[in-house]
C-alpha cells in the first residue's frame, strides 16, 4: 500500500531517476466494456504547532487528471482557490500552494472536489507481434532492472516466451514468491529479494523490473483503489500498480498486488478493473523530490513544525 506519513524535507533538492523524462507516446488498443462514476473528495489538514511562522511553506497535491483510455475527470473543485497548476516530465498535474502565511497554533485546510468516470477495459493478447516502444525499458531508483538477480530471474522466466507470455510469467512469479507486508519505507524492486517484505509499490517495482530487465516497456501508477469485498483484504485505498506495453496490443494494465490471490489473478492481468483511479504516473516524479508519494509539503527553518494531521480520501460510487 502507499505510505500514508508524508515527505517533510528540509533542504530543496529535485532527486532524479538515471532514466529520461517519459510521456504517454503510445496508447492501448484496449476495448472497454463498462463505466463507472465517482464522486472524490479529498481533505488535507495542515496544523502549525511552532513557535513561529514559517518564511516559506509550500504544499503540492497531486491532482487526478484526464488519462486516456482509463479515465476522464468531468470536473474539479479546488478550496481555496490560490494556487498554481505545474505539470512534471511524466505528465503529473499538482496545485502548488504557498501557505507562508501560516501563525502557530492555526491550521489550514486544503478540500478537492471530484467528478470522474472510469472505464473497464480488456485487451486481446492473442495476436502478440510488432515493435516494442524504445521508451520505459530504462532502470531506475527503486526499478532496478539492471540488478544482476533480476536479470537472472527474467531470463529464467523468459524462455521460449514471446513477451505476451513473458509479461505473464513476471506477474505470476510476484504473486507466487512475494509476501505482502505493509512496510513505511521507499523501497523498490531489488528490495523483494531479500527478507524486509513488500507491499504495492515494491509488487509493482519488481514486475516493471523483470520487464524492463528484458526490453519490455513498463510504466508505474499511483492512485486510488475504490474498495469492495474482494480487495478490502488485499490491499489499501492508496494503491499503485503498473501498465505493460505489448506488441501488437499496446499499454495493458496489470494489479500484481490484487493478483497474488489465485481466485482473482486472471482478473487482474489484460484487464483494469474500474476500481483504479490514476493519481501520477512514474516511480520519481521530480515535482515529490524523488519520493512516491502522493502529497509533497515543504518548509525550511527548525523553529517552525508543521503537521499533516488529516491526509484522506472519500471516494463515492455513483453508478
Amino acid at each position: 500500500m502507499i505510505r500514508k506519513s508524508i515527505l517533510l524535507i528540509l533542504l530543496l533538492a529535485t532527486i532524479s531517476s538515471c532514466a529520461p523524462p517519459q510521456t504517454n507516446t503510445a496508447s492501448s488498443q484496449a476495448e472497454i466494456l463498462s463505466t463507472r462514476q465517482y464522486h472524490i473528495h479529498q481533505e488535507i489538514l495542515l496544523v502549525n504547532r511552532g513557535k513561529r511562522q514559517p518564511e516559506q511553506q509550500n504544499l503540492w497535491v497531486a491532482l487526478i487528471r484526464d488519462f486516456a483510455p482509463y479515465q476522464e475527470v468531468h470536473s474539479i473543485k479546488i478550496n481555496p482557490p490560490n494556487y498554481d497548476l505545474i505539470t512534471d516530465e511524466y505528465g503529473n498535474e499538482y496545485a502548488e500552494f504557498d501557505f507562508s502565511a501560516h501563525s502557530p497554533g492555526t491550521q489550514i485546510t486544503v478540500e478537492i472536489d471530484y467528478e470522474i468516470a472510469v472505464n473497464e477495459l480488456v485487451y486481446d493478447l492473442s495476436l502478440c507481434k510488432g515493435e516494442l516502444l524504445n521508451e520505459y525499458i530504462a532502470p531506475e531508483l527503486h526499478i532496478e532492472s539492471a540488478n544482476s538477480q533480476i536479470v537472472q530471474i527474467a531470463e529464467d522466466l523468459s524462455k521460449r516466451k514471446n513477451p505476451c507470455e513473458q509479461a505473464r510469467a513476471f506477474y505470476d512469479y510476484a504473486g507466487d514468491n512475494l509476501t505482502y507486508t505493509y512496510n513505511r519505507n521507499s523501497w523498490g524492486a531489488q528490495a523483494t529479494l531479500g527478507f524486509m517484505g513488500s507491499d504495492c509499490t515494491e509488487f509493482a517495482s519488481l514486475v516493471i523490473a523483470l520487464n524492463r530487465a528484458e526490453e519490455i516497456p513498463a510504466r508505474y501508477f499511483e492512485g486510488l483503489l475504490y474498495l469492495d469485498n474482494q480487495t478490502t483484504n488485499l490491499a489499501n485505498k492508496q494503491h499503485a500498480w503498473l501498465d505493460i506495453y505489448l506488441p501488437g496490443v499496446g499499454w495493458v494494465a496489470a494489479d500484481p498486488t490484487l493478483g497474488r490471490d489465485r481466485n482473482y489473478r486472471d482478473h487482474y492481468f489484460a484487464h483494469y478493473s474500474p476500481d483504479h483511479i490514476i493519481i501520477t504516473t512514474g516511480r520519481n516524479p521530480s515535482t515529490l523530490r524523488g519520493s512516491s508519494y502522493i502529497t509533497h509539503l515543504y518548509w525550511p527553518g527548525s523553529s517552525t513544525k508543521i503537521n499533516i494531521d488529516e491526509l484522506d480520501w472519500e471516494i463515492t460510487l455513483i453508478n
